[in-house]
């Protein structure tokens, strides 16, 4: 087999992974609180990176880390997974699945917003329609099915899960120019990100053991939303070659979600959910088409 195949075959497993990660969120939040599911799945993610460190023997490139590198893992862990997990998981208590999550998605669009301050770039006229077009795609899926009266049936719900995309563009912009091994880097962001975690868990909730269902819950987002799925993405990024074919395939992620969130959680689809999505996608692929030699992936 090719390796290009075998790298969309990578591609393929690690968007039904995120694609299932709504469903998770939601299911794991019915058995325990916020804080406490990100507990788990932090504290899985890093057993797992670890354990990938110690496969591909690159621990002894810790070596090489300056306390200027530290800290910059320190504050990248405070934004991912803390801040931005904490939010996005607060978002799923107050919203159905299939609104916090392409709400979430909107974050290539807050990356370019971002752009203009944090890299001094201009908003020109196509970006101006691609922002234009994703954010009637917000307000579309804000209403959960109600358009005619244009209300959000959870203001609050639609803040945090539009914040949560603005942390997470603000991660990433932070580590535009990190050039670290990506799973070392992304392991100590979890490190750190489990200290802040931890604190939160135990000023603000309780360190309990869990159900068996919560603590399979976030066990499996540890593993296929914050960790398997990085080795995986990465892999596919690697044997495909060229990265922008592969990178756009990321925009079926959402389309996937929905499907598992009408499976696993009964969650009837609104029409609004799936125009709204599609108006968010439209703006995004506009967007990404003028800015492909500075295409943005998953993380």
């Amino acid at each position: 087999m090719k390796s290009e195949n075998k790298g969309y075959i990578y591609a393929g497993l690690t968007i039904l992974f995120w694609g299932t990660s709504a469903s998770a969120f939601k299911i794991g939040l019915k058995y325990m609180d916020y804080f406490q599911l990100l507990f788990i799945a932090t504290l899985t993610a890093v057993v797992f990176l670890f354990g990938v460190l110690l496969y591909q023997k690159k621990l002894i490139l810790i070596k090489q880390f300056s306390i200027k590198d530290y800290s910059h893992s320190m504050l990248s862990g405070f934004l991912n997974p803390f801040l931005y997990y904490t939010v996005l998981f607060i978002a799923y208590t107050l919203l159905p699945a299939q609104v916090a999550q392409p709400l979430n998605f909107v974050w290539p669009i807050a990356l370019v917003l971002l752009s203009i301050p944090i890299l001094k770039q201009k908003l020109e006229l196509k970006s101006m329609l691609a922002l234009l077009i994703s954010f009637v795609g917000v307000i579309v899926i804000s209403t959960e099915g109600n358009m005619l009266n244009m209300k959000f049936a959870n203001p609050l719900g639609v803040s945090l899960a539009l914040l949560s995309s603005v942390v997470w563009a603000l991660f990433w912009l932070y580590n535009l120019k990190d050039n670290r091994d990506e799973i070392l880097r992304l392991f100590f962001n979890f490190v750190f990100g489990l200290v802040f975690i931890t604190l939160a868990t135990v000023l603000f909730s309780e360190i309990k053991v869990p159900s068996l269902e919560g603590l399979l819950a976030g066990v499996y987002i540890g593993l296929f939303e914050m960790g398997i799925t990085f080795v995986l993405w990465l892999k596919a990024l690697k044997l495909a070659g060229r990265t922008d074919k592969i990178s756009n395939l990321i925009y079926l992620t959402p389309f996937c979600s929905l499907v598992f969130i009408s499976i696993f959680l009964n969650e009837k689809i609104y029409l609004t959910t799936l125009f709204g999505l599609f108006l968010i996608v439209t703006g995004i692929i506009i967007q990404q088409v003028k800015r492909k030699n500075h295409k943005p992936s998953r993380f």
